[in-house]
């Protein structure tokens, strides 16, 4: 059995393993969200991308492919530069992957703010409750026949 998110090659004597891109793993890293934030409006070339990261040229290549093996990038080639595309469609997973679990969290905080103020109800019901006993037993025909009981 393959393990999820895996692709197995084998060769004669080897097997290799190479990593199927997501987008998660697109977004989990923070200069890659930014190199997308860059280019979500407007393409750039891959040298004005570039420069405005302190890292390698090489470096910032490495994050261009993952995110176009990802299909959140696209790069084409106009005359002798290579421009960066955003292709944002493929953040719907994500954004699905979040909505699932706003709607549970969602519920079980319903859930919750309901048994609160059930709580919360019944708690001022037996507070009611003990202060019409103590009010009762502060009346002074109450004490009077208590003490002639006892007697």
């Amino acid at each position: 059995m393959q393990p999820k998110g895996y692709i197995y090659i084998c060769e004669t004597k080897r097997l290799h393993i190479i990593m199927r891109r997501d987008v998660f793993q697109a977004i989990a890293d923070p200069t890659r969200r930014d190199i997308l934030s860059m280019i979500a409006y407007n393409p750039l070339n891959v040298n004005s991308v570039s420069d405005k990261f302190d890292v390698s040229r090489t470096a910032v290549y490495k994050h261009l492919k993952i995110l176009t093996e990802c299909g959140l990038v696209i790069i084409k080639q106009q005359g002798r530069e290579r421009f960066c595309e955003a292709k944002l469609e493929k953040l719907n997973e994500v954004s699905d992957w979040v909505d699932q679990y706003k709607r549970f969290w969602t519920q079980k905080l319903d859930s919750l703010e309901s048994y609160l103020e059930t709580l919360q109800s019944s708690e001022a019901k037996k507070t009611k409750v003990k202060s019409q006993k103590i009010v009762a037993r502060k009346k002074p025909g109450a004490k009077k026949q208590k003490t002639r009981n006892k007697k």
